[in-house]
């Protein structure tokens, strides 16, 4: 008798636990992108001058983005403004102020990308990353993510924690791949990380903005990379790697 009532208990646990699971396929995301300025910009130099720009701007930049996503297309765009005009003066972040669609079903992106003072237009296929998945996990934003690693330019980390209660396979920028969507995104060596502040639901009106952008110069990422070598090719190895990841992600 005791073990036929342990074993309908652990049934109706088991019911109640998947009954209270939701699965979301459509929604907006917001994502706070946070970069260590100081790490970022001042690592491995030395100088008066660099301790007297860290007393001119604060340690971290933060900004926002939004993912609008649904089962078969993402849109992630700047969110929100931030005041970082004291820093916007000096430095600039990572994929600054990046734009990318992404069409799941078809596996292609349309990015629009600023580099200096140029707006690229970049159409490609969807980047097929290799994802290394590890056991540990953190909740973002009410949802318990597991970690993920892999690399772009062939050495550079990048960490990611994604959720398969949000089902539809995107992220921030251009990475996903995963079971499930990417809420946080760290890249220790550019200093910066993409985490996911809330999850709200979308209507149809949000639906029918989700459309790849369309403003910029077309060109492929070999036409970019271009410009940027062109642009600092005597700047040093240090800049020259940063600005190859950045235009990467």
């Amino acid at each position: 008798m005791k073990k036929l009532l342990l074993i309908q208990f652990v049934i109706l646990f088991a019911t109640v636990s998947n009954a209270q699971t939701v699965f979301i396929d459509r929604g907006r995301i917001e994502f706070e992108r946070k970069t260590n300025v100081h790490r970022l910009n001042f690592t491995g130099e030395t100088g008066s001058w660099v301790e007297g720009f860290k007393k001119m701007i604060p340690q971290f930049r933060s900004d926002y983005f939004n993912l609008v996503f649904t089962p078969g297309k993402t849109l992630y765009n700047p969110g929100r403004e931030s005041d970082n005009r004291q820093m916007d003066q000096f430095f600039s972040n990572p994929a600054l102020d990046n734009t990318v669609y992404t069409d799941l079903n078809s596996a292609i992106t349309t990015s629009n990308k600023s580099v200096f003072e140029a707006k690229f237009l970049l159409t490609d296929s969807i980047v097929r990353r290799q994802w290394r998945i590890e056991p540990e996990t953190r909740t973002i934003a009410g949802f318990e993510c597991r970690k993920a690693v892999t690399t772009i330019c062939d050495s550079v980390v990048v960490v990611a924690f994604y959720t398969d209660q949000i089902t539809t396979a995107g992220g921030p920028e251009s990475f996903s791949g995963l079971p499930g969507m990417i809420l946080g995104l760290a890249i220790p060596r550019l200093y910066t990380t993409w985490f996911a502040t809330r999850v709200e639901t979308i209507t149809t009106t949000d639906e029918s903005k989700i459309q790849p952008p369309t403003r910029g110069k077309k060109a492929n990422t070999v036409d970019m990379t271009a410009t940027i070598m062109a642009g600092i090719k005597n700047w040093g190895t240090k800049y020259i790697d940063r600005s190859i990841w950045s235009v990467t992600l």
